[in-house]
């Protein structure tokens, strides 16, 4: 096996999933490292900031086609996913939920999008990692969890006032226990972030490095019928993986709903 095909197959599963450095730059003394995954955030940034108001733009009573794709997404976030939560406080942070949603649905569709192997094969070699799924980045999917982090309290002491907030951040329990249940309630408030990063990361993460292995042994494989059959279980994957990608851009935001609801209402 030679050529580019030889390459492609011995290349590590991982190698399309990690982050890869694309150029340095230095601001003063300091070295900062732009890399892939930083491109594909860029990437997502420009097109909800030109796709996104572009459909909203439209002047036609009834929405058709993309717009009435979006407007749907927008309209089931609102009213079956924010309004049973945050009821009357909806209109307050449905931006933010909306915004999550389509970020990370944007970050999770482009990383399906082969465009680094395209740029690479068309190039011969000589364009590499320019692409690949920037919520399989922890660093990524940790900031997006560290934003909603903040939005949580943030909403809470404002909804409720500093004071109340921090008096009814715990359920009311006997004075003896009040020490032990602030300790508990202050490391579940920092569990909850971190387990919405390690979900959206180790699920995209999990999904490409199968494809990355399944595709890798097509190539390598000098049967005909094992790199057939790999190729069509690769395929049905992409449409399983297609669907994580809309479902952990849901469950993101319906937990942070959640969340955000249990902060600003001390019923919850």
């Amino acid at each position: 096996m030679n050529g580019v095909t030889g390459i492609l197959a011995s290349a590590s599963p991982l190698d399309h999933v990690v982050q890869h450095p694309l150029f340095t730059f230095h601001i003063g003394s300091k070295e900062l490292i732009f890399t892939n995954h930083m491109l594909m955030v860029l990437v997502t940034t420009v097109l909800m900031i030109i796709f996104l108001p572009l459909m909203a733009r439209q002047r036609s009573l009834v929405p058709r086609g993309l717009r009435n794709f979006f407007e749907s997404i927008c309209v089931f976030i609102r009213e079956e996913m924010a309004r049973p939560a945050l009821g009357e406080n909806t209109d307050k942070f449905i931006k933010y939920l909306w915004t999550t949603f389509f970020f990370i649905l944007f970050c999770n569709l482009l990383g399906m999008v082969p465009t680094s192997g395209i740029l690479y094969l068309i190039s011969w070699g000589k364009l590499n990692h320019l692409g690949g799924t920037a919520t399989a980045n922890i660093w990524i999917s940790g900031t997006l969890a560290v934003f909603t982090f903040f939005v949580i309290h943030i909403a809470g002491m404002r909804q409720q006032g500093i004071k109340a907030y921090w008096k009814n951040f715990i359920p009311h329990v006997p004075l003896p226990l009040v020490p032990i249940m602030y300790v508990l309630e202050l490391i579940g408030a920092g569990v909850k972030p971190f387990a919405l990063a390690i979900r959206l990361f180790a699920n995209m993460l999990a999904g490409h490095t199968v494809l990355g292995a399944l595709m890798g042994l097509a190539l390598a494989s000098q049967s005909y019928t094992v790199s057939g059959v790999t190729v069509l279980g690769c395929a049905a994957l992409s449409v399983l993986e297609l669907f994580v990608s809309f479902l952990q851009a849901y469950i993101f935001t319906f937990l942070t709903t959640l969340f955000i609801a249990a902060s600003v209402d001390p019923e919850h």
